[in-house]
């Protein structure tokens, strides 16, 4: 075994020496990820000022080192300190930088192949991560810029084929549907990611296409959901999306026999954008009231309360939810183990909250396929930790036809005949 010979005439093992030398390579290239992440939040909002002409957002030295566990091993890690002194308006309370690549609770990094995307999308060129992943990725020839690019170019493939897999062995009982918009590099201003998951008749969430095109388009909806349909997809039982209206005449032409369930957290939040401030609080709760119901029938009852409370004074309000009761409250027609999941589009855009923090502050990640795969690595890396909804063993019930009623199930589906 190859030994190296110290100083002090002890020696060290091959092995050891290696170890050391890629967590060196951890250690710089999170270094220079969260000096990037400081330097591009501070920048951003360097025209903010007191009323002296001083910076309300400015760099405060380091936080005490802590400890990261790391795929090489653990590491000690200086964050840079940020001092933001603008006021939330809304809470009264002094606003706060959180690091989105290592928040305060992070005691572990993610693995390898989420960092690199996501040190990427956060705004880093090549030249100023290579370095220090030289290294961390034990290639004996150092990592180039070429390398990165290669890199990329193989992201961008696994979107393709990700894209062309066939759909025919796999039933998605739900899906969910959303048209994200990030700060990343698409053909228009204007266009959004497209995306649909679903869940499989296992219980167990999957994310079954992605592509760009207009939130609001049916011809991009209908041209993502044709695809899938060509490539064996099976039409969901229930899909769960906002009001852009793209998007269910697109499942309309495709896929006529799916209900529709339109997502209350949209539909809330669309309601308290056409009220008066002071009216929002309580109508907030009187909409809450209406999906938290214990069934559909209460759940009907609250919807006349509140159009007998706002009617009045905001009938388009009123009119926004009284118009799509029917696919406001299709929820209910299913377990109730599964409302929670089936009320909102809350799987997609969860998952998302994090790709946005990762892209703010990006000016683009290349042309338009690297911007896609880039995202598409992160939702890749993310779905791992997805988990299944509650009670997995309804979902397989729901696609065999069983109906419920109040959540509980009244009438199985007939066996097949032997």
């Amino acid at each position: 075994m190859l030994s190296v010979v110290n100083a002090d005439g002890t020696t060290t093992d091959g092995s050891s020496l290696i170890d050391e030398i890629v967590r060196e390579g951890a250690r710089r290239m999170l270094a220079a990820a969260l000096e990037a992440e400081v330097n591009s939040y501070i920048a951003e909002l360097a025209n903010q000022q007191d009323e002296s002409g001083r910076r309300l957002v400015v760099r405060n030295g380091y936080h005490q080192p802590r400890k990261v566990t790391t795929a090489a091993g653990t590491v000690e890690v200086k964050a840079p300190r940020v001092n933001d002194k603008r006021i939330d308006e809304a809470t009264g309370e002094r606003k706060r930088f959180s690091s989105a690549i290592l928040p305060p609770w992070c005691r572990k990094s993610p693995k390898i192949s989420e960092v690199l995307p996501l040190l990427y999308l956060h705004g880093l060129s090549s030249g100023d991560f290579v370095p220090a992943l030289e290294q961390f990725l034990g290639s004996a020839a150092g990592l180039s810029p070429a390398t990165v690019t290669r890199l990329t170019t193989q992201w961008q493939a696994d979107h393709k084929a990700f894209g062309e897999r066939d759909l025919s062995a796999t039933d998605y009982v739900y899906v969910w549907a959303d048209g994200i918009h990030l700060r990343i590099r698409l053909e228009e201003a204007k266009a959004a990611v497209l995306v649909v998951m679903g869940v499989r008749a296992d219980g167990t969430k999957e994310l079954i296409a992605m592509a760009d095109g207009y939130r609001e388009s049916s011809e991009s909806w209908a041209n993502l959901l044709r695809d899938c349909q060509r490539r064996g997809m099976r039409a969901p039982v229930l899909a769960v999306g906002d009001d852009a209206l793209g998007f269910w005449n697109a499942i309309n032409e495709v896929f006529p026999e799916t209900r529709h369930q339109r997502c209350w957290v949209h539909k809330t939040a669309n309601c308290l954008d056409s009220l008066p401030k002071s009216a929002q609080p309580a109508a907030k709760k009187a909409i809450q009231d209406i999906y938290n119901a214990e069934d559909r029938e209460h759940a009907a009852k609250a919807i006349a309360a509140f159009a007998k409370q706002y009617g009045a004074k905001f009938p388009k309000v009123v009119k926004k939810i009284v118009d799509d009761e029917a696919e406001l409250l299709a929820f209910y027609d299913f377990p109730a183990e599964h409302w929670i999941h089936l009320r909102t589009t809350n799987p997609i855009e969860s998952t998302f909250a994090t790709v946005r923090l990762r892209t703010k502050v990006t000016k683009g990640a290349g042309s338009r396929a690297a911007a896609l795969a880039m995202v598409f690595k992160l939702v890749e890396s993310a779905q791992a930790r997805w988990r299944a909804v509650n009670a997995p063993h309804l979902v397989a019930l729901v696609r065999a036809g069983a109906r419920f009623e109040r959540g509980q199930i009244t009438e199985r589906p007939e066996a097949p005949a032997a």
